[in-house]
Protein backbone atom coordinates (compact mmCIF):
# COMPACT_ATOMS: atom_id res chain seq x y z
CA UNK A 1 0.00 0.00 0.00
CA UNK A 2 1.13 3.07 -0.89
CA UNK A 3 1.31 6.39 0.56
CA UNK A 4 1.17 9.62 -1.11
CA UNK A 5 2.63 12.94 -0.19
CA UNK A 6 0.52 15.40 2.27
CA UNK A 7 -1.52 17.54 -0.45
CA UNK A 8 -0.51 21.15 0.61
CA UNK A 9 1.10 23.59 3.29
CA UNK A 10 -0.23 25.66 5.55
CA UNK A 11 -1.94 29.07 4.38
CA UNK A 12 -0.75 31.89 6.66
CA UNK A 13 -1.90 35.86 5.78
CA UNK A 14 0.42 37.64 3.67
CA UNK A 15 -0.90 40.68 5.21
CA UNK A 16 -0.60 39.88 9.39
CA UNK A 17 0.64 36.63 9.43
CA UNK A 18 -2.79 34.70 10.96
CA UNK A 19 -4.28 31.72 8.91
CA UNK A 20 -6.02 32.24 6.01
CA UNK A 21 -9.58 30.37 5.71
CA UNK A 22 -12.26 29.42 3.10
CA UNK A 23 -14.78 32.12 3.03
CA UNK A 24 -17.96 30.61 1.28
CA UNK A 25 -19.34 34.04 0.29
CA UNK A 26 -16.11 34.80 -1.55
CA UNK A 27 -14.98 31.86 -2.71
CA UNK A 28 -11.84 32.02 -2.15
CA UNK A 29 -9.49 32.09 0.95
CA UNK A 30 -9.95 34.73 3.60
CA UNK A 31 -8.45 36.15 6.43
CA UNK A 32 -10.78 36.43 9.52
CA UNK A 33 -9.08 38.90 11.66
CA UNK A 34 -7.31 41.37 8.68
CA UNK A 35 -10.13 40.40 5.74
CA UNK A 36 -7.33 40.40 3.40
CA UNK A 37 -8.79 37.37 0.66
CA UNK A 38 -6.60 35.08 -1.54
CA UNK A 39 -7.63 33.69 -4.36
CA UNK A 40 -7.00 29.56 -4.42
CA UNK A 41 -5.22 28.86 -7.82
CA UNK A 42 -6.97 26.89 -10.21
CA UNK A 43 -5.93 23.47 -11.16
CA UNK A 44 -5.25 22.37 -14.57
CA UNK A 45 -6.37 18.91 -13.50
CA UNK A 46 -9.35 17.17 -13.96
CA UNK A 47 -11.85 15.31 -11.64
CA UNK A 48 -11.18 11.52 -12.76
CA UNK A 49 -12.87 8.53 -12.26
CA UNK A 50 -11.22 6.22 -10.61
CA UNK A 51 -10.63 2.23 -11.76
CA UNK A 52 -12.86 0.32 -8.96
CA UNK A 53 -10.61 -3.03 -9.63
CA UNK A 54 -7.22 -1.77 -9.36
CA UNK A 55 -8.10 0.30 -6.21
CA UNK A 56 -9.27 -3.12 -4.60
CA UNK A 57 -5.49 -4.14 -4.97
CA UNK A 58 -3.95 -2.65 -1.96
CA UNK A 59 -0.41 -2.73 -4.06
CA UNK A 60 -2.52 0.47 -6.09
CA UNK A 61 -4.62 2.26 -3.28
CA UNK A 62 -2.83 5.79 -2.79
CA UNK A 63 -3.43 6.93 1.04
CA UNK A 64 -2.85 10.82 2.13
CA UNK A 65 -3.44 13.16 4.89
CA UNK A 66 -6.14 15.31 4.21
CA UNK A 67 -2.95 18.64 4.31
CA UNK A 68 0.43 17.86 5.80
CA UNK A 69 -0.71 19.99 8.82
CA UNK A 70 -4.24 18.86 9.50
CA UNK A 71 -4.77 16.83 13.02
CA UNK A 72 -7.28 14.49 14.15
CA UNK A 73 -9.22 13.84 17.33
CA UNK A 74 -11.75 11.03 18.20
CA UNK A 75 -15.52 12.10 19.71
CA UNK A 76 -15.71 10.15 22.86
CA UNK A 77 -19.85 10.26 22.28
CA UNK A 78 -20.30 8.99 18.72
CA UNK A 79 -16.56 7.41 17.99
CA UNK A 80 -16.36 10.21 14.70
CA UNK A 81 -13.09 10.79 13.68
CA UNK A 82 -12.72 14.65 13.30
CA UNK A 83 -9.82 16.02 10.84
CA UNK A 84 -9.21 20.06 11.46
CA UNK A 85 -6.85 22.39 10.24
CA UNK A 86 -4.82 24.51 12.77
CA UNK A 87 -5.19 26.85 14.41
CA UNK A 88 -9.23 25.35 14.46
CA UNK A 89 -9.23 23.02 17.69
CA UNK A 90 -11.16 19.54 18.42
CA UNK A 91 -13.78 22.00 20.26
CA UNK A 92 -17.04 20.07 20.02
CA UNK A 93 -18.04 17.27 18.06
CA UNK A 94 -20.06 18.39 15.43
CA UNK A 95 -22.40 15.05 14.87
CA UNK A 96 -22.81 14.76 18.73
CA UNK A 97 -21.74 18.12 20.56
CA UNK A 98 -19.74 16.10 22.70
CA UNK A 99 -16.68 17.93 24.15
CA UNK A 100 -13.53 16.32 22.33
CA UNK A 101 -10.83 16.12 25.31
CA UNK A 102 -8.50 14.21 23.57
CA UNK A 103 -5.35 15.21 22.51
CA UNK A 104 -5.44 15.71 18.60
CA UNK A 105 -2.73 13.93 16.74
CA UNK A 106 -1.52 13.95 13.15
CA UNK A 107 -4.65 13.06 10.84
CA UNK A 108 -3.56 9.12 9.48
CA UNK A 109 -3.64 8.49 6.01
CA UNK A 110 -6.83 7.97 4.36
CA UNK A 111 -7.43 7.38 -0.01
CA UNK A 112 -7.14 10.93 -1.23
CA UNK A 113 -10.18 12.87 -2.57
CA UNK A 114 -10.58 12.83 -6.30
CA UNK A 115 -12.85 15.89 -5.65
CA UNK A 116 -14.27 18.78 -2.91
CA UNK A 117 -17.55 20.83 -3.28
CA UNK A 118 -16.72 23.75 -1.52
CA UNK A 119 -18.59 25.63 0.82
CA UNK A 120 -21.43 28.20 -1.27
CA UNK A 121 -23.35 29.00 2.06
CA UNK A 122 -21.81 30.97 4.63
CA UNK A 123 -22.49 30.28 8.54
CA UNK A 124 -24.54 33.56 9.25
CA UNK A 125 -26.73 32.29 5.94
CA UNK A 126 -26.92 28.63 7.35
CA UNK A 127 -27.64 29.43 11.01
CA UNK A 128 -30.91 31.80 9.75
CA UNK A 129 -31.61 28.75 7.41
CA UNK A 130 -32.10 26.58 10.84
CA UNK A 131 -33.57 28.86 12.95
CA UNK A 132 -36.88 29.32 10.31
CA UNK A 133 -36.85 25.95 10.53
CA UNK A 134 -37.10 25.32 13.43
CA UNK A 135 -40.03 28.46 13.87
CA UNK A 136 -42.22 26.84 11.20
CA UNK A 137 -41.77 23.25 13.26
CA UNK A 138 -45.46 22.50 14.71
CA UNK A 139 -46.00 21.15 17.93
CA UNK A 140 -41.68 22.72 18.92
CA UNK A 141 -41.71 23.01 23.11
CA UNK A 142 -41.47 26.78 23.52
CA UNK A 143 -37.65 26.29 24.83
CA UNK A 144 -36.58 24.86 21.40
CA UNK A 145 -36.10 28.21 19.84
CA UNK A 146 -34.28 30.04 22.51
CA UNK A 147 -32.41 27.02 22.97
CA UNK A 148 -31.55 27.19 18.69
CA UNK A 149 -30.45 31.13 19.21
CA UNK A 150 -27.77 29.52 22.13
CA UNK A 151 -26.63 26.71 19.91
CA UNK A 152 -23.13 26.47 17.54
CA UNK A 153 -23.03 25.55 14.01
CA UNK A 154 -20.00 24.03 12.47
CA UNK A 155 -19.39 23.30 9.23
CA UNK A 156 -18.26 20.21 8.07
CA UNK A 157 -16.80 18.08 5.13
CA UNK A 158 -18.63 14.44 4.57
CA UNK A 159 -17.28 11.48 2.90
CA UNK A 160 -18.93 10.13 -0.20
CA UNK A 161 -18.58 7.57 -2.64
CA UNK A 162 -19.35 7.88 -6.40
CA UNK A 163 -19.81 5.10 -8.58
CA UNK A 164 -20.33 4.53 -12.64
CA UNK A 165 -20.92 1.11 -13.98
CA UNK A 166 -22.37 -1.10 -16.32
CA UNK A 167 -24.95 -3.67 -15.65
CA UNK A 168 -25.92 -6.94 -17.41
CA UNK A 169 -28.95 -8.61 -15.92
CA UNK A 170 -30.62 -11.79 -17.14
CA UNK A 171 -34.14 -12.48 -15.80
CA UNK A 172 -36.32 -15.16 -15.50
CA UNK A 173 -40.32 -13.98 -14.79
CA UNK A 174 -44.01 -14.71 -16.65
CA UNK A 175 -46.33 -12.30 -18.38
CA UNK A 176 -49.47 -11.21 -17.70
CA UNK A 177 -52.16 -10.45 -20.45
CA UNK A 178 -55.94 -9.15 -19.86
CA UNK A 179 -58.68 -10.78 -20.73
CA UNK A 180 -62.22 -10.59 -20.46
CA UNK A 181 -65.32 -13.45 -19.56
CA UNK A 182 -68.65 -12.53 -19.32
CA UNK A 183 -70.30 -13.76 -16.00
CA UNK A 184 -73.87 -14.30 -14.99
CA UNK A 185 -75.30 -13.47 -11.38
CA UNK A 186 -78.11 -12.95 -9.45
CA UNK A 187 -79.22 -10.13 -7.25
CA UNK A 188 -82.70 -9.01 -5.41
CA UNK A 189 -84.50 -5.82 -7.12
CA UNK A 190 -86.17 -3.47 -4.97
CA UNK A 191 -89.06 -4.93 -5.49
CA UNK A 192 -88.03 -8.02 -3.64
CA UNK A 193 -87.54 -10.41 -6.82
CA UNK A 194 -84.69 -12.15 -8.55
CA UNK A 195 -82.89 -11.02 -11.38
CA UNK A 196 -80.57 -12.36 -13.38
CA UNK A 197 -77.78 -10.32 -15.08
CA UNK A 198 -74.60 -10.36 -16.69
CA UNK A 199 -71.21 -8.46 -16.58
CA UNK A 200 -67.59 -8.83 -17.77
CA UNK A 201 -64.90 -10.14 -15.72
CA UNK A 202 -61.32 -9.39 -16.26
CA UNK A 203 -59.04 -12.27 -15.82
CA UNK A 204 -55.04 -12.64 -16.47
CA UNK A 205 -53.57 -15.60 -18.69
CA UNK A 206 -49.85 -15.90 -17.51
CA UNK A 207 -46.54 -16.84 -19.45
CA UNK A 208 -43.33 -17.70 -18.90
CA UNK A 209 -40.87 -15.27 -19.61
CA UNK A 210 -37.04 -14.73 -19.71
CA UNK A 211 -34.78 -12.26 -20.96
CA UNK A 212 -31.39 -9.86 -20.59
CA UNK A 213 -31.89 -6.18 -19.55
CA UNK A 214 -28.50 -3.69 -20.30
CA UNK A 215 -27.99 -0.05 -18.38
CA UNK A 216 -25.46 2.32 -17.83
CA UNK A 217 -25.43 3.80 -14.42
CA UNK A 218 -23.31 6.96 -13.42
CA UNK A 219 -22.54 8.94 -10.24
CA UNK A 220 -24.83 6.86 -7.80
CA UNK A 221 -23.89 8.89 -4.78
CA UNK A 222 -23.07 6.71 -1.27
CA UNK A 223 -22.34 8.52 1.83
CA UNK A 224 -18.89 7.42 3.42
CA UNK A 225 -20.38 8.65 7.13
CA UNK A 226 -22.29 6.92 9.60
CA UNK A 227 -22.46 9.63 11.59
CA UNK A 228 -25.62 10.78 10.53
CA UNK A 229 -28.56 9.48 9.46
CA UNK A 230 -28.38 8.22 5.75
CA UNK A 231 -32.30 8.95 5.08
CA UNK A 232 -31.24 12.31 5.92
CA UNK A 233 -28.69 12.79 3.40
CA UNK A 234 -30.05 11.68 1.03
CA UNK A 235 -33.09 13.99 1.59
CA UNK A 236 -30.28 16.69 1.31
CA UNK A 237 -29.74 16.02 -2.35
CA UNK A 238 -29.40 17.27 -5.13
CA UNK A 239 -25.77 18.18 -4.99
CA UNK A 240 -24.43 19.66 -8.24
CA UNK A 241 -21.74 17.41 -8.78
CA UNK A 242 -21.16 19.56 -11.99
CA UNK A 243 -19.68 22.68 -9.23
CA UNK A 244 -16.78 20.05 -8.11
CA UNK A 245 -12.91 21.04 -8.04
CA UNK A 246 -10.56 18.99 -7.98
CA UNK A 247 -9.23 17.95 -4.55
CA UNK A 248 -7.52 21.55 -2.54
CA UNK A 249 -6.65 21.19 1.08
CA UNK A 250 -7.56 25.07 1.02
CA UNK A 251 -10.94 24.69 0.75
CA UNK A 252 -10.87 23.22 4.40
CA UNK A 253 -9.15 25.70 5.74
CA UNK A 254 -11.49 26.60 8.88
CA UNK A 255 -13.44 24.12 8.22
CA UNK A 256 -13.82 20.13 9.69
CA UNK A 257 -14.02 17.01 7.54
CA UNK A 258 -14.87 13.52 8.67
CA UNK A 259 -12.51 10.21 7.64
CA UNK A 260 -15.02 7.64 5.57
CA UNK A 261 -16.28 5.19 7.52
CA UNK A 262 -18.00 3.10 4.91
CA UNK A 263 -14.42 1.84 2.79
CA UNK A 264 -15.02 1.77 -1.30
CA UNK A 265 -15.99 -1.92 -1.07
CA UNK A 266 -18.66 -1.73 1.36
CA UNK A 267 -19.94 1.52 -0.53
CA UNK A 268 -20.42 -0.63 -3.57
CA UNK A 269 -22.31 -2.92 -2.11
CA UNK A 270 -24.66 0.01 -0.99
CA UNK A 271 -25.28 1.02 -4.63
CA UNK A 272 -26.09 -1.86 -5.92
CA UNK A 273 -29.05 -1.68 -3.67
CA UNK A 274 -29.43 1.39 -5.58
CA UNK A 275 -29.19 -0.29 -8.73
CA UNK A 276 -31.44 -2.80 -7.82
CA UNK A 277 -35.09 -0.77 -8.20
CA UNK A 278 -33.99 0.59 -11.64
CA UNK A 279 -33.35 -2.74 -13.30
CA UNK A 280 -35.89 -4.52 -11.94
CA UNK A 281 -38.06 -1.98 -13.74
CA UNK A 282 -36.30 -2.29 -17.03
CA UNK A 283 -36.65 -6.25 -16.72
CA UNK A 284 -41.01 -5.34 -16.19
CA UNK A 285 -40.46 -3.11 -19.29
CA UNK A 286 -39.03 -5.61 -21.17
CA UNK A 287 -41.44 -8.44 -19.75
CA UNK A 288 -44.43 -6.42 -20.87
CA UNK A 289 -47.93 -7.47 -21.09
CA UNK A 290 -50.39 -5.99 -19.13
CA UNK A 291 -49.03 -7.50 -15.58
CA UNK A 292 -45.33 -9.14 -14.87
CA UNK A 293 -43.88 -11.39 -12.09
CA UNK A 294 -40.35 -11.22 -11.81
CA UNK A 295 -38.78 -14.59 -10.42
CA UNK A 296 -35.28 -13.72 -11.02
CA UNK A 297 -32.53 -11.60 -11.58
CA UNK A 298 -29.04 -12.31 -11.85
CA UNK A 299 -26.81 -9.12 -12.48
CA UNK A 300 -22.94 -8.56 -13.48
CA UNK A 301 -21.53 -5.49 -12.92
CA UNK A 302 -18.30 -4.08 -15.41
CA UNK A 303 -16.13 -1.19 -15.97
CA UNK A 304 -16.68 -0.21 -12.35
CA UNK A 305 -15.36 3.20 -11.53
CA UNK A 306 -15.87 5.41 -8.73
CA UNK A 307 -14.70 8.81 -7.04
CA UNK A 308 -14.19 9.42 -3.43
CA UNK A 309 -15.44 13.29 -2.46
CA UNK A 310 -15.82 15.56 0.32
CA UNK A 311 -19.07 17.70 0.02
CA UNK A 312 -19.94 20.62 2.52
CA UNK A 313 -22.74 20.43 5.14
CA UNK A 314 -23.75 22.84 8.33
CA UNK A 315 -24.21 20.80 11.99
CA UNK A 316 -26.28 21.88 14.83
CA UNK A 317 -26.08 19.73 17.52
CA UNK A 318 -27.87 19.79 20.48
CA UNK A 319 -29.12 18.23 23.60
CA UNK A 320 -32.86 19.02 24.49
CA UNK A 321 -34.33 17.18 28.05
CA UNK A 322 -31.80 15.12 27.92
CA UNK A 323 -32.13 13.71 24.31
CA UNK A 324 -30.08 14.14 21.26
CA UNK A 325 -30.71 15.91 18.40
CA UNK A 326 -29.54 16.89 14.66
CA UNK A 327 -29.91 19.82 12.15
CA UNK A 328 -28.39 20.27 8.78
CA UNK A 329 -28.14 22.50 6.36
CA UNK A 330 -26.63 21.39 2.22
CA UNK A 331 -23.73 24.20 2.30
CA UNK A 332 -24.57 24.27 -1.47
CA UNK A 333 -28.35 24.59 -1.56
CA UNK A 334 -29.56 25.79 1.76
CA UNK A 335 -31.71 22.92 2.47
CA UNK A 336 -32.31 22.47 5.96
CA UNK A 337 -33.38 18.89 7.64
CA UNK A 338 -33.14 17.27 11.06
CA UNK A 339 -34.27 15.99 14.03
CA UNK A 340 -36.73 17.61 16.20
CA UNK A 341 -38.47 17.34 19.80
CA UNK A 342 -42.56 17.24 20.00
CA UNK A 343 -43.90 18.71 22.84
CA UNK A 344 -46.60 16.58 24.10
CA UNK A 345 -48.56 19.76 26.13
CA UNK A 346 -49.07 21.56 22.75
CA UNK A 347 -50.41 18.46 20.80
CA UNK A 348 -52.76 18.16 23.93
CA UNK A 349 -53.27 20.88 24.07
CA UNK A 350 -54.50 21.60 20.10
CA UNK A 351 -56.56 18.32 20.49
CA UNK A 352 -58.02 19.73 23.47
CA UNK A 353 -58.83 22.50 21.75
CA UNK A 354 -60.71 20.98 18.78
CA UNK A 355 -62.61 18.79 20.72
CA UNK A 356 -64.10 21.70 23.11
CA UNK A 357 -64.44 23.80 19.48
CA UNK A 358 -66.55 21.14 18.63
CA UNK A 359 -68.20 20.45 22.35
CA UNK A 360 -69.24 24.15 22.25
CA UNK A 361 -71.07 24.12 18.24
CA UNK A 362 -73.23 20.73 19.24
CA UNK A 363 -73.70 22.47 22.52
CA UNK A 364 -75.13 25.49 20.08
CA UNK A 365 -76.99 23.28 18.05
CA UNK A 366 -78.81 21.17 21.25
CA UNK A 367 -79.63 25.07 22.72
CA UNK A 368 -81.72 26.04 19.36
CA UNK A 369 -83.18 22.58 19.39
CA UNK A 370 -84.12 22.51 22.75
CA UNK A 371 -85.43 26.00 24.60
CA UNK A 372 -83.14 26.25 27.80
CA UNK A 373 -83.73 28.54 31.04
CA UNK A 374 -82.12 32.20 31.10
CA UNK A 375 -78.76 31.40 33.03
CA UNK A 376 -77.42 34.83 34.81
CA UNK A 377 -74.86 37.03 32.68
CA UNK A 378 -71.16 36.59 34.52
CA UNK A 379 -70.51 39.08 37.39
CA UNK A 380 -66.42 39.86 36.13
CA UNK A 381 -65.83 42.09 39.03
CA UNK A 382 -66.47 39.38 41.84
CA UNK A 383 -62.84 39.24 43.28
CA UNK A 384 -60.74 35.90 42.08
CA UNK A 385 -62.25 35.70 38.49
CA UNK A 386 -61.72 37.96 35.10
CA UNK A 387 -62.78 37.77 32.02
CA UNK A 388 -59.86 37.35 29.18
CA UNK A 389 -60.89 39.40 26.09
CA UNK A 390 -62.13 36.69 23.35
CA UNK A 391 -62.30 33.85 25.80
CA UNK A 392 -64.82 32.40 27.48
CA UNK A 393 -66.80 34.12 30.44
CA UNK A 394 -64.93 33.19 33.69
CA UNK A 395 -67.58 31.85 36.49
CA UNK A 396 -69.09 33.82 38.83
CA UNK A 397 -68.95 32.08 42.26
CA UNK A 398 -71.30 34.78 44.07
CA UNK A 399 -74.16 33.07 41.66
CA UNK A 400 -75.57 28.60 41.67
CA UNK A 401 -74.26 27.88 38.87
CA UNK A 402 -76.79 25.02 37.22
CA UNK A 403 -74.87 21.79 36.81
CA UNK A 404 -75.09 22.15 32.83
CA UNK A 405 -73.84 25.45 32.97
CA UNK A 406 -70.80 24.36 35.24
CA UNK A 407 -69.70 21.46 33.09
CA UNK A 408 -70.05 23.54 29.89
CA UNK A 409 -67.93 26.40 31.58
CA UNK A 410 -65.46 24.29 32.79
CA UNK A 411 -64.99 22.78 29.09
CA UNK A 412 -64.99 26.30 27.53
CA UNK A 413 -62.43 27.74 30.29
CA UNK A 414 -60.14 24.20 29.93
CA UNK A 415 -60.05 25.19 25.78
CA UNK A 416 -59.22 28.93 27.08
CA UNK A 417 -56.11 27.47 29.12
CA UNK A 418 -54.97 25.42 25.99
CA UNK A 419 -55.61 28.24 23.94
CA UNK A 420 -53.04 30.39 25.82
CA UNK A 421 -50.32 27.58 26.39
CA UNK A 422 -49.95 27.53 22.64
CA UNK A 423 -48.05 30.94 22.24
CA UNK A 424 -47.19 31.11 26.34
CA UNK A 425 -43.52 32.05 26.84
CA UNK A 426 -43.47 34.53 30.48
CA UNK A 427 -43.48 33.59 33.71
CA UNK A 428 -47.47 35.82 33.70
CA UNK A 429 -48.41 33.65 30.67
CA UNK A 430 -48.26 30.80 32.91
CA UNK A 431 -49.55 32.01 36.19
CA UNK A 432 -52.48 32.99 33.60
CA UNK A 433 -53.00 29.68 32.68
CA UNK A 434 -52.44 28.40 35.83
CA UNK A 435 -55.36 30.23 37.08
CA UNK A 436 -57.60 29.41 34.13
CA UNK A 437 -57.12 25.76 34.87
CA UNK A 438 -58.05 26.00 38.91
CA UNK A 439 -61.31 27.59 37.83
CA UNK A 440 -61.87 24.51 35.25
CA UNK A 441 -61.38 22.24 38.30
CA UNK A 442 -63.73 24.49 40.35
CA UNK A 443 -66.53 24.56 37.91
CA UNK A 444 -66.26 20.90 37.40
CA UNK A 445 -66.26 20.19 41.23
CA UNK A 446 -69.74 22.12 41.20
CA UNK A 447 -71.28 19.06 39.08
CA UNK A 448 -73.01 17.06 41.72
CA UNK A 449 -73.13 13.16 41.97
CA UNK A 450 -76.69 13.51 40.53
CA UNK A 451 -75.97 14.58 37.48
CA UNK A 452 -75.96 12.94 34.30
CA UNK A 453 -72.35 13.97 33.48
CA UNK A 454 -70.61 13.97 36.83
CA UNK A 455 -68.77 10.75 36.22
CA UNK A 456 -67.20 12.92 33.54
CA UNK A 457 -66.29 15.54 35.55
CA UNK A 458 -64.91 13.70 37.78
CA UNK A 459 -62.54 12.09 35.14
CA UNK A 460 -61.95 15.79 33.67
CA UNK A 461 -60.49 17.21 37.44
CA UNK A 462 -57.71 14.72 37.36
CA UNK A 463 -56.87 15.56 33.77
CA UNK A 464 -57.41 19.53 34.63
CA UNK A 465 -54.82 18.90 37.78
CA UNK A 466 -52.08 17.73 35.63
CA UNK A 467 -52.19 20.36 33.37
CA UNK A 468 -52.17 22.60 36.46
CA UNK A 469 -49.64 21.24 37.79
CA UNK A 470 -47.54 21.57 34.81
CA UNK A 471 -48.60 25.20 33.98
CA UNK A 472 -46.86 26.02 37.52
CA UNK A 473 -43.98 23.74 36.86
CA UNK A 474 -43.58 26.32 33.53
CA UNK A 475 -44.11 29.74 35.87
CA UNK A 476 -41.25 28.87 37.76
CA UNK A 477 -38.88 27.83 34.84
CA UNK A 478 -39.68 31.03 33.12
CA UNK A 479 -38.82 32.90 36.19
Amino acid sequence: MSIAKPLIKQFPCPGCGSTLEFDPQVGQLKCPYCGREEVIPQSTEQVEERSYDAYLDSEHTQLAALSNTALEADCPGCKAQITFEPPNVAGQCPFCNTSIVAQPHSASPVMAPEAVLPFNISQKAARAGIQKWINSRWFAPGGLKKLAQQEGIQGVYLPFWTYDCYTVSHYTGEQGTHYYVTETYTETNSEGKSETKTRQVQRTRWRSHSGRVDRSFDDILIPGSESVNTKRLEALEPWDLSKLAPYDASYLSGFKAQRYQVNLKQGFELAKGKMEEPIRSDVRHDIGGDEQRIHSVSTNYSAITFKHLLLPVWISAYRFRNKQYQVMVNAQTGEVLGDRPYSVWRISATVLSVLTIVGIILFIIGSLEEPSPDLPLPDSTVPGTSVIPGSPAAPNFSQPLQPDEAFQRAINTAGNASLLAQSAQTEQDWQQIAAEWERAIALLRAVPPTHLNYSTAQQKVGEYQRNLDYARQQARIAE
